[in-house]
């Protein structure tokens, strides 16, 4: 279904609105269970104080029976006391469970990325979607969804309740003493009176409910607008880029976007005209008749009370009742009209929701090998990323043996870090295909697969949890083999400052104490992450780019150690740190052009990896 359409049939509303309720209830059941029996309570309890209430007065107008006055006010007291007690402990049973609903919304797309396909989750159209979803105005979306299955719980009951406690004010009879006040007993007058009543109390959700739709027409530009603000608006609170918006004044870039007027929600924007004109007009009338209603209820409930149909206690009762009665009604068909005007905010989540995962996953268990013999081919692998048809990789052979060190060496774009995505099997190949042991990997298992792999990223993340938790990825490890990565990765003098080692806090988002690490700290950290994972394959991305040349030239050092027995891939810039690499592969517009060790590529002077070498070796040479 598209999700720019605004305008649904009754049919697809309803649809919609079940299936993002079943999509949020079988994740979190409890909240939706503790809310129905709350709302439900609170709906109802009313009426038994107004019914009490009601009999109280009348008692108190007729003083004949002092004894059961007294009897009422002491149920009343004891009713109201046991109301409010069951209605605390409901409360506080919804709140438990209802707690950071935002956060749990979120957390259903956050579960939906991470079980993408990564080639999904690399297009720029589904983060582009998400962002729209996260950026919704007023909560269109789950939140009004939530919101609002209370409410309409609430207005069903309220109008059960109400109408239970307001019959008898149509089967009370005006005296016939009464004269010409009883024609309020006339079956006809009845009727025309419910009917100009429903006629006024459908005005007032069916006004706000048109004003709701405009929402709807301007999702998109919502979503845009919210992209800017949330991007300009908190600018300088990047802590990242605040010396380069010290430096360049970049502050006065965001005043185009912060202080435009005519944006969305600006004072001249698309929102505001609407608010100022026919959403006003809708909003108005829509109270207005409200007001009219309540007058017209009290003018009858007041007639009739003065020409002797029931008692004065009972025009409280009444009054209140049938006012609860439009309210709840006003309020259900409100709400069903929102629901429509919502199914265009759910219907992006569904798109998101819906991507496929393409991937054959595979079947296959992978061997765990004590002697790590493992080996991994590529025959005649050609890769081009959707949407796109230019070849970023083309007719690559090569074979990696147990136990080598491997550089990948070339120009930005030549095809390195592709070759990493499908050796990892984030992507698969166009053309050609990927072995393992002989076997395409497409039919091993995909996560068995993803395991005998250990990466460092140039883009990799750390986590502001503990250092130890961000060496091992998991809350529950071996703290001395954390320590020992920590070494074998250079991080040994730092670790030694720390006062509470690997149960130092990285960064301050949760504890205050947290440490902030430089550039080169991360990396090391990255990599006692690789080691600790212990798999049989190391792919190291750019492992030392943030580093000094000291650290470097530490990890270089120790860098046999660090591999062991484990086959090693190494992708880097610098090819001065190539030269301990068993084979170096040549990557050159999206093809291995050289093969071979450091030695032989140097002695071919035709050759790229001659022309990269010197290239780079000008600015360690002296110069006359």
């Amino acid at each position: 279904m598209n999700s720019h359409k605004n305008i649904f049939s009754w049919k697809e509303t309803l649809q919609i609105n079940y299936r993002a309720f079943m999509l949020i209830y079988n994740e979190y059941p409890q909240m939706f269970i503790s809310k129905l029996v709350t709302v439900i309570w609170k709906s109802v309890t009313p009426y038994i104080t107004i019914f009490l209430s009601a009999l109280i007065i009348n008692e108190l107008a007729t003083a004949n029976n002092p004894k059961r006055l007294k009897q009422l006010v002491v149920f009343t007291l004891v009713s109201s006391a046991l109301v409010s007690l069951v209605s605390a402990f409901l409360s506080k049973w919804e709140k438990t469970y209802s707690g950071g609903e935002y956060f749990k919304l979120d957390n259903i797309l956050s579960k939906k990325m991470m079980s993408m396909d990564f080639v999904s989750i690399d297009d720029t159209k589904t983060h582009e979607l998400l962002s729209k979803i996260r950026q919704t105005s007023n909560g269109w979306g789950m939140m009004y969804l939530i919101r609002d299955y209370g409410l309409l719980i609430s207005s069903v009951f309220t109008i059960l309740g109400g109408i239970t406690l307001t019959v008898s004010l149509f089967t009370s009879k005006v005296p016939t003493t009464m004269g010409k006040y009883t024609v309020l007993n006339n079956p006809i007058f009845i009727f025309l009176f419910i009917v100009i009543m429903l006629f006024i109390v459908n005005i007032s959700p069916i006004l706000r409910n048109k004003a709701y739709s405009y929402w709807a027409i301007t999702t998109d530009k919502q979503a845009f607008g919210n992209r800017l603000f949330s991007y300009y608006g908190a600018f300088g609170y990047k802590k990242e880029i605040a010396t380069d918006i010290r430096i360049y004044k970049q502050d006065i870039l965001c005043d185009k976007y912060n202080h435009c007027k005519d944006g969305v929600f600006f004072s001249k924007g698309l929102l505001a005209k609407m608010s100022k004109g026919i959403l006003s007009i809708y909003c108005a009338i829509a109270d207005m008749s409200l007001v009219i209603l309540s007058g017209i209820v009290y003018l009858f409930v007041g007639l009739k009370a003065w020409a002797g149909a029931f008692g004065v206690g009972m025009v409280t009762q009444y009054v209140i009742s049938i006012t609860k009665v439009a309210g709840g009604l006003s309020d259900f068909i409100e709400i069903i009209g929102r629901m429509k005007t919502n199914a265009s905010f759910l219907t992006q989540i569904f798109e998101f929701m819906d991507i496929p995962n393409t991937m054959y996953q595979g079947t296959l268990t992978v061997e765990k090998r004590s002697d790590r013999n493992y080996e991994i081919e590529f025959k005649n692998v050609s890769f081009k990323y959707p949407n796109t048809e230019i070849y970023a990789l083309r007719n690559l052979n090569m074979k990696f043996k147990v136990g080598s060190k491997l550089a990948v060496v070339g120009m930005n774009g030549s095809g390195k870090t592709t070759f990493i995505k499908l050796l990892c099997r984030l992507y698969d190949p166009t053309d050609g295909e990927i072995l393992l042991n002989g076997i395409d990997i497409r039919k091993y298992n995909y996560l068995d697969y993803m395991m005998i792999f250990s990466v460092v990223f140039q883009d990799f993340a750390l986590l502001s949890l503990t250092l130890g938790e961000n060496v091992a990825s998991t809350s529950d490890y071996d703290k001395e083999r954390v320590i020992d990565c920590l070494q074998k990765a250079g991080f040994t003098e730092r670790l030694d400052t720390l006062k509470d080692g690997i149960n130092t806090y990285l960064y301050k988002n949760y504890d205050k104490s947290g440490i902030d690490i430089s550039g080169g700290e991360a990396q090391k950290i990255a990599i006692a992450r690789t080691l600790y994972k212990n798999a049989p394959f190391i792919v190291l991305d750019e492992p030392t780019a943030a580093l000094d040349p000291i650290a470097e030239a530490e990890i270089y050092s120790k860098f046999n150690d660090i591999a062991g027995d484990k086959t090693t891939i190494y992708i880097s810039h610098r090819l001065s740190s190539c030269k301990f690499c068993d084979e170096i592969a040549v990557f050159d517009n999206g093809a291995v052009i050289q093969m071979g060790n450091h030695e032989t590529l140097l002695n071919d002077k035709s050759g790229k990896y001659y022309e990269l070498w010197n290239a780079q070796a000008q600015y360690y040479t002296d110069c006359e």
